[in-house]
Order: C-alpha cells, then structure tokens, then sequence
C-alpha cells in the first residue's frame, strides 16, 4: 500500500536576524509575520544559550510578551521585550537566545492511505544587551579581532583573540599562510575578551603574498556579512 507523506513548511517570520538591547530603553519589539495560507499557533521564550533549556526553566532579567498566540494568515504579531532591572555586567554586552517556535494546524487526511507528518518549526537568533558606556563600536571591535596561525599535529589552526566588549560572530574564514592557502565556513561567535580557535581546510584560494593573511566576514548588526582582513591594510 503506497503512503504519501505532505510536506510541512514554515509559515512565521522573524523580521530580523538578532535583536540589540540598547541599556537605556524600556523595552524593545520584536516583530514576527504569518506569510502562510493558514493560522499557527506560537510559543516564545528566552534562554542562555542551552537550546535544550525548556520555557520558564532559565531565570533571565527579562519579560517576553507574549508568550503565546495564535497568528492568523498573513498577519503580524509584535513582540515586547523588557529588561526588568536585575544586574548585568556594564563593561561588556551580554547575549540571551530568543526561541519562536511554530505549531501549524492540523491538516485534513484526504484519504485512508495518505499520511501527514505534523512538524513545528523552532527558530532561535540573539540578543545582545548592550550596555551604554561601551567603547568604541561593534563594527570597530570587529575589524580589531587578533589572529594567530596554530599549526598542530599536522593540522592547521587560527586562534582569534577578541580584544573588545562586543561579541563578534564569524562566518567564513580564508587564510593565507606560508605561500598556502586554508578556509572555513562554519565560523562561530567570539564572545568579549574570549578567544577562539578554527580548524582550517586546505582551500584553492589564491594565498596572499605575505607569511600570513586572515580575510574573514562577520555579521553586523543588521544581520549583512561584511568583509574584513588581517592585518588591516595601510
């Protein structure tokens, strides 16, 4: 007996790629979208960074409002966003994950042989609370990361060192060391006054004409990639 199985896509949009927490406002809004043909029902919550973390488990110094709703096809909802007082550190940012998670309605079963596999769709991006006497700025602090070639046991490595109280997320890396060339696209994010270390893979690139050479993109806060290299050119 054939059994068909319908396909389930996400219907509700994050209008954005991360949320920045100015220290000095009330509160901040989050907007979300049904761009789907029919209703969803949408849970919200904060975390530290555990994606295992169940709603309420994780006490944050925040309220998300509200918790959960029901969206209606090509409707909008607003998310509120309040920083309740609880201290955090000012030298530096602090980084929260807001979770959206969508539920799609039941769909009808047409026929006996045909199947429908219910999925809901988790979606996670940042929050970066910001202090307001931070210096400089976090494209600034991007552009001012350190890297080092780590070579080890036959591998080759990069060590980047975040000097800044920013947190900078990279997405791609291509090195030059040595007349050879390295990459790596799985990136991460390097937290303020952290470092971090990438493996690095042989890549095609044409390597750059000194010992040593880092071109890399980071994202911004407005979600673009945007290119940087180190060292900076004169």
């Amino acid at each position: 007996m054939l059994t068909c199985v319908s396909t389930a896509y996400a219907s509700v949009v994050i209008m954005g790629t991360r949320v920045i927490y100015p220290a000095g406002d009330r509160e901040v809004s989050i907007k979300l979208s049904n761009e789907g043909s029919s209703p969803a029902l949408v849970q919200t919550w904060l975390d530290k960074g555990d994606p295992k973390a169940q709603p309420g488990a994780v006490q944050l110094p925040f309220t998300l409002m509200p918790p959960l709703f029901r969206m209606e096809p090509r409707k909008g909802q607003t998310l509120r966003l309040i920083y309740t007082g609880e201290p955090l550190p000012q030298d530096k940012e602090s980084v929260f994950w807001l979770n959206v998670l969508e539920v799609p309605p039941k769909a009808q079963v047409s026929t006996e042989n045909e199947n429908l596999m219910q999925l809901a769709f988790r979606y996670r991006i940042k929050i970066f609370f910001r202090p307001k006497a931070l210096p400089d700025n976090p494209d600034a602090a991007a552009t001012q990361l350190k890297w080092t070639p780590v070579p080890e046991g036959g591998e080759m490595k990069v060590r980047v060192d975040n000097p800044s109280a920013y947190h900078v997320t990279i997405v791609n890396i291509d090195a030059g060391i040595d007349g050879k060339s390295y990459s790596d696209s799985v990136g991460g994010m390097v937290d303020p006054g952290a470092s971090m270390t990438f493996l690095l893979k042989k890549s095609a690139v044409t390597p750059a004409a000194g010992p040593f050479e880092v071109k890399y993109r980071y994202i911004n806060d407005y979600g673009a990639e945007v290119n940087a290299t180190f060292p900076k050119s004169k």
